[in-house]
């Protein structure tokens, strides 16, 4: 599959199949995330995957009854949780770079997923004291983001992008491309 093909399939899903992810899928995903770009090549991420039901059950209890991504993060197999070590990672002209490397790390999985046939959510609206709390992730570590991953019980259609015009400029700012 082309890449353009791949990033335009790619949707966020909120329902899945009950299906166990194969292993070979799961590292999969895990290795091509592994290989994303970093500020001095410091790999500042970290992955935590979680499938024993209580456990997710628990991580839920940290998400708002309001949000709709809850009850995803329960019915797929496995959620896949985004760390990062701020110590591996540097803010530069007040630009965070651990945000940004772990962001690309991420990306790479989910587009690594859609890849192989899964699916996925980005979720980032939790208590993330709650998560660390669950997980048993340390004072220094951070929980940025996590998704649901497992099979879609759902097709759904792209969502609308803005014209290339309106995002890309050539030269300077405004500028038509």
């Amino acid at each position: 599959m082309e890449f353009l093909e791949l990033a335009r399939k790619r949707r966020s899903l909120r329902s899945y199949k009950p299906d166990p992810v194969e292993n070979e899928k799961l590292e999969y995903v895990l290795e091509c995330a592994r290989w994303a770009p970093s500020w001095k090549n410091l790999q500042c991420w970290r992955f935590i995957v979680v499938e024993d039901p209580q456990q997710k059950e628990a991580i839920t209890t940290a998400f708002s009854e309001k949000n709709p991504g809850r009850k995803a993060l329960n019915q797929a197999p496995l959620i896949i949780v985004l760390c990062a070590v701020p110590s591996e990672s540097e803010i530069w002209e007040g630009k965070d770079y651990m945000m940004l490397d772990a962001g690309l790390a991420m990306e790479h999985l989910i587009l690594a997923a859609a890849e192989q046939g899964l699916g996925t959510c980005w979720q980032g609206l939790f208590s993330e004291a709650k998560v660390k709390e669950i997980l048993n992730v340390p004072e220094d570590v951070r929980v940025l983001a996590m998704t649901p991953l497992g099979y879609p019980a759902e097709e759904r259609n792209p969502r609308p992008r803005k014209e290339l015009s309106q995002i890309a400029f050539k030269g300077t700012w405004g500028e038509k491309l």
